[in-house]
């Protein structure tokens, strides 16, 4: 997945742009701030950050995308688990995590290191998946490759989703003022349906649903039916997490 990841960087960036230009102004990152940028994938976040004046840290357990995102330059990167990370204590005004805090195996626990590199009073800002049943890009995925079956269970990438989990998850770790923000905006898969389809066979979620040698044929032709001349949009919900740090 690393290397799928990194190949179709810029496809994976420009994919969630409208989410991912409300989730920056979410952030509202200023001048002088210090930000650690959680899962930061190759790195566009972390640089957004470090372009808004911030001194950014970008940390990601993929050794390929920070590879590239380095290579992109613009901020400074390292390859670590945030979950365990031995960060500096109350070292970030924001820590900011686009799609990459879904997926640690022990939330509590990562939540609760992440609370204690930031601030009293720091701000954390998720860009997160909705529920998957609330997500049209999936079932467009499962119908295409996997049509009358059951899907499986859904993956991490979905388990902040629910908002009472959510808050209930960063309230446990010390964070207040927990807010979600709903977006309802298209996702793009690419500007034509061989792209799309191409990026798509790539997708754990479309490999985990173990494609058959017609999949690729029935996946572009659905790609074709919602090619647009902005791209095969798909529609899709996230939510916008915002909290802040107890100060006491």
């Amino acid at each position: 997945m690393s290397e799928h990841r990194v190949r179709f960087a810029a496809l994976f960036d420009a994919e969630v742009r409208p989410h991912n230009e409300r989730f920056r102004a979410a952030a509202a990152v200023k001048p002088g701030e210090d930000v650690l940028d959680v899962g930061c994938g190759t790195g566009e976040s972390t640089r957004e950050a470090a372009q808004a004046g911030a001194t950014a840290l970008g940390v990601d357990v993929s050794e390929a995308a920070i590879a590239r995102a380095r290579e992109l330059g613009g901020a400074r990167f390292e390859v670590a688990d945030a979950q365990t990370h031995a960060f500096a204590a109350a070292a970030f005004d924001v820590v900011l995590s686009r799609f990459g805090a879904m997926f640690f195996p022990d939330p509590p626990a990562a939540f609760a290191n992440l609370a204690r590199a930031l601030r009293p009073g720091g701000r954390l800002v998720l860009l997160v998946w909705q529920e998957r049943a609330r997500n049209e890009w999936y079932s467009v995925l499962h119908d295409a490759v996997a049509p009358g079956t059951t899907p499986p269970p859904a993956g991490p990438h979905f388990s902040l989703g629910n908002p009472d989990r959510t808050r209930a998850l960063l309230e446990g770790a010390g964070f207040r003022d927990v807010e979600f923000t709903e977006l309802r905006e298209p996702v793009c898969y690419g500007p034509d349906a061989a792209t799309a389809c191409e990026f798509a066979l790539g997708l754990k979620d479309v490999q985990e649903l173990r494609p058959t040698a017609d999949a690729p044929a029935r996946l572009r032709a659905a790609f074709a039916a919602r090619e647009t001349p902005d791209g095969v949009l798909l529609g899709a919900r996230t939510w916008i997490v915002t909290a802040r740090l107890s100060r006491a």
